[in-house]
Order: C-alpha cells, then structure tokens, then sequence
C-alpha cells in the first residue's frame, strides 16, 4: 500500500472517470476488493482485471437469492478465472431470527433487520480484513440517498475501533445507459433476470420487476418509504430525519 491522502484523493478524483478511479484505489492499496451483486460490479470487475490480475472480490449470499443469481455468479467466477469469496450469514443469528419472526417478517417490520443479518454482518466481517474495498454505487440508482456521495470517502459505517477504510465509487457519475452500453460493447456477462423486466436485484421476495418508465430502485422493498431504499451496506448513506 502505498501513502494515501483521503482529502488529496478526493480532489484528484472528483468526476474523474471509472479507470482512472479505478487505477488509483489499486495503485494505493494491496488489500483491497471489489463488491460484487450486480451489473455494474461486473463491470468494475472487467475493468480491474485489465489494471491488476490479483483482484480480490466478494459477494454476499444471504440464502434468499434468485436460482438466476447463483447462477450468474457462477457464470462470473468461470468467465474470468477469479476466484470470488462468496460470504454466508452467521449460522446461529439467522436460526434465532427466523424461529423467533419467520421467513418474510420484513414484509410488517422493514426490511432492516432481515438484511442486518443476512447482509451487513457478513460484510462486516469481511471488511475487517480490509484496507480498502470498491462499490458499483451511482448516484443516479438513488438521489435521495446517493446524490451527494463523493469518488472515494472513508468508510465510517464499517470501520473498526482504531482503524480506517477506504471506498471507492468508481462508477458514481456513469449512469445505467452508460454501464449497459459498456456490458453490450465488451460482452460483460449479466443476471438472466434483467432480460425479465428486473432492474436492481436483491433477495428473491424483497425484489420485482419495474414498470416501464419507473425508476430502477421501484421494484426493491416497494412496500417501503421510496426515500430509505438502502440495506445497510451504504448505511452512511442515509440521513437521519
């Protein structure tokens, strides 16, 4: 890893473009990953691999994701030869919360507590062992929660006690028309799904299909406030009331 400046890098990256982004988060660090679910992951993931071979990269399996996700993944892993650490819940969490509230208890409470164990303490656990790890965010996914997030910040949700992490958000001013006309271009493998009216893909009973002409984020947890449309892995996203 070599000397990084958060504030240097901040100004040096600002509206730069996903390469050049791309370039500095792996140039600074070692120890580092990419975050990878959708379709924009896999376009960083094509990207890094054409700056650096040793790319690290993980994904979350929270145990409800559609049998087409599983296999995208697996389509991923063999088409660029990486090896993706693939992050389970905590065994005993999970037991206790579905014999105490069921399987689709997010449906009364909020999807919050559901993802907080399925999502958010796996990548907890992960990103302990990082210094530094690269999101597919854009603002334009949800202004409300990501219109004011910059290139690279420190991680302050994740961090641990004395420690600082480093992300970076290489595709935040490219929009969905941009990252497809990248899949299209470069031939970047993407979830079956999104051929079936998905848009955002999440676990199998929180996402649908969108309408034509709504926005992407629609089809996830619609039965909730449109402006909070975060699991917690950008939990610093969201502000307070």
């Amino acid at each position: 890893m070599t000397l990084f400046d958060l504030q240097t890098a901040q100004t040096e990256l600002e509206s730069k473009n996903p390469r050049t982004i791309l370039k500095a988060a792996l140039a600074h660090f070692d120890n580092i990953a990419i975050s990878f679910s959708g379709a924009e992951d896999v376009v960083l993931i094509d990207m890094a691999l054409q700056i650096r071979k040793d790319i690290q990269v993980f994904t979350l399996d929270t145990g409800r994701l559609h049998p087409e996700t599983y296999r995208f993944i697996e389509q991923v892993r063999k088409h660029y030869q990486v090896d993706i650490d693939v992050l389970s819940p905590n065994r005993e969490q999970l037991d206790a919360f579905v014999k105490t509230k069921g399987l689709f208890s997010f449906y009364d409470d909020g999807h919050q507590e559901c993802c907080g164990i399925r999502k958010v303490e796996p990548l907890r656990r992960k990103l302990a062992t990082l210094d530094a790890w690269i999101t597919g965010q854009r603002k334009d996914q949800s202004l409300d929660t990501r219109g004011e997030i910059p290139e690279v910040q420190a991680d302050t949700a994740f961090a641990g006690a004395g420690k600082t992490l480093i992300k970076f958000n290489p595709l935040l001013n490219w929009t969905s028309t941009q990252v497809w006309d990248y899949i299209e271009a470069y031939q970047v493998p993407f979830n079956e799904l999104h051929r079936k009216g998905y848009i955002s893909i999440g676990c199998e009973p929180c996402t649908r299909p969108v309408l034509p002409n709504q926005h992407e984020r629609a089809g996830r947890w619609w039965w909730e406030d449109a402006a909070k449309k975060e699991c917690g892995l950008h939990a610093g996203n969201v502000k307070s009331d």
